[in-house]
C-alpha cells in the first residue's frame, strides 16, 4: 500500500491536491487519504487548515475550487509525512533545505519523492538541482514534474500536458498513476536533469516576455525572445549536465512551458508591470502576488552568479540582460539591444 503526502498547499499545490486526491481512490494499492502540509495562517480569525478540512477549499490560494474530501490539511510537517511512501514537494525552492532537515531520519526507508518545484539552489560551491538536494538529504530516489501548467487552468480542468523526469522507470510509472488524467496528460522521460532545468530556467525568459509586453514591442519580438531563450536554456543545461537530451526541450517541460509562461503567469505579469509603472520587482511582488514568490527574478540572479564566476555571461546574453534589468536598473529596452 502506497501512502501519498503533499508538502505544500499554495496555488499550485492545491491544484495538484485536487488531481492526486481523485486519482488515489482509483487504485487498490494507494491509501485513499492524502495529507497536505499547510503553513498555518489565520483567515478572518479561522485557521486555514480548519477551513480546508471543513469547506474543502483553499480559500486563500485557490479560491472557488473544490478539493476532494480525502485531502486532509495538516499544520505539522512531520505528522503529514509520517508513514508516507510517496512525497510530493510543491513549495518555494528556498524552503527545501529546512524541510529536508526536519524530515531526515523521520520517513520510511522505502519512500520516494517527486519535486514540482521550479528553481535551483545556489551556494558558494556552485549550484544544485532541487531533486539532488532532496535525494542527498533524505537518501531517497527523487523524480521531477514540470510542464506548461498554470495552476488555475489545471484546477479548472482545462486540457494540458506535463512531463515527469525519472531515474528509475518504476518510480516514473508510479507517480504517473497519481497525476495522469484525461485533462492533465503525463509523459515520462528518463531525464531528471533536463526536465528540472527547463522548469527553472524558463522563469527567467518569462520575465523577458513580460518586459517585451510592457514595451509593446509586438509578437515578432516576443517570438525572438522565446527562441533565443530556448536556445540559451538548452545550451546552459547541456554545458553543466552531461546526458541532458535534446528531445526533452520538445516536451511539455520545455518549449510548451516556455511559451505558456511567456504568454501568462506571474513572471510575465510582474515584468510587464515593472515597465508600465517603473516600480521595483520586489515591491510589485508584494502588491500583485498575494503572498506568492516571483521565481524568475531570483533565478535570474542565481544564473548570473554562476555565469559571472565562470566568465560565461557573454555566452548567455539574454539571461544576462534580464538579470541586469532586474537588479542593476538597466532600462527595459536593453533586452533587445544587448542580445
Amino acid at each position: 500500500m502506497e501512502k501519498v503526502a503533499l508538502i505544500g498547499s499554495g496555488n499550485w499545490g492545491s491544484a495538484v491536491a485536487k488531481i492526486v486526491g481523485r486519482n488515489v481512490v482509483k487504485f487498490d494499492h494507494f491509501d485513499r487519504n492524502v495529507k497536505m502540509w499547510v503553513f498555518e495562517e489565520k483567515i478572518n480569525g479561522q485557521n486555514l487548515t480548519e477551513i480546508i478540512n471543513t469547506k474543502h477549499e483553499n480559500v486563500k490560494y485557490l479560491p472557488g475550487i473544490q478539493l476532494p474530501e480525502n485531502i486532509i490539511a495538516c499544520p505539522d510537517l512531520l505528522e503529514t509525512c509520517r508513514d508516507a511512501t510517496m512525497l510530493i514537494f510543491v513549495v518555494p525552492h528556498q524552503f527545501v533545505t529546512s524541510i529536508c532537515k526536519q524530515l531526515k531520519g523521520k520517513i520510511p526507508a522505502n519512500c520516494k519523492a517527486i519535486s514540482l518545484i521550479k528553481g535551483i539552489d545556489v551556494n558558494e560551491n556552485g549550484f544544485r538541482l532541487i531533486t539532488d538536494m532532496i535525494q542527498d538529504s533524505l537518501g531517497i530516489r527523487t523524480c521531477v514534474l514540470s510542464g506548461a501548467n498554470i495552476a488555475n487552468e489545471v484546477a479548472e480542468e482545462r486540457f494540458c500536458e506535463t512531463t515527469i523526469g525519472y531515474r528509475d522507470r518504476s518510480d516514473g510509472e508510479l507517480f504517473k498513476q497519481i497525476f495522469h488524467t484525461p485533462t492533465f496528460r503525463v509523459n515520462i522521460v528518463e531525464d531528471v536533469n533536463g526536465v528540472e532545468l527547463c522548469g527553472a530556467l524558463k522563469n527567467i525568459i518569462a520575465v523577458g516576455g513580460g518586459l517585451v509586453d510592457g514595451l509593446k514591442l509586438g509578437d515578432n519580438t516576443k517570438a525572438a525572445i522565446i527562441r533565443i531563450g530556448l536556445y540559451e536554456m538548452r545550451k546552459f543545461s547541456q554545458m553543466f549536465y552531461k546526458g541532458v537530451r535534446d528531445e526533452t526541450f520538445f516536451e511539455s517541460c520545455g518549449v510548451a512551458d516556455l511559451i505558456t509562461t511567456c504568454a501568462g503567469g506571474r513572471n510575465r505579469k510582474v515584468a510587464e508591470a515593472h515597465v508600465l509603472t517603473g516600480k521595483p520587482f520586489d515591491q510589485l511582488e508584494q502588491e500583485m502576488l498575494n503572498g506568492q514568490k516571483l521565481q524568475g527574478t531570483s533565478t535570474a540572479k542565481d544564473m548570473y552568479d554562476i555565469l559571472s564566476k565562470k566568465n560565461l555571461c557573454h555566452e548567455f546574453p539574454l539571461m544576462t540582460a534580464i538579470y541586469r534589468i532586474c537588479y542593476e536598473n538597466l532600462p527595459p529596452i536593453t533586452i533587445v539591444q544587448d542580445i
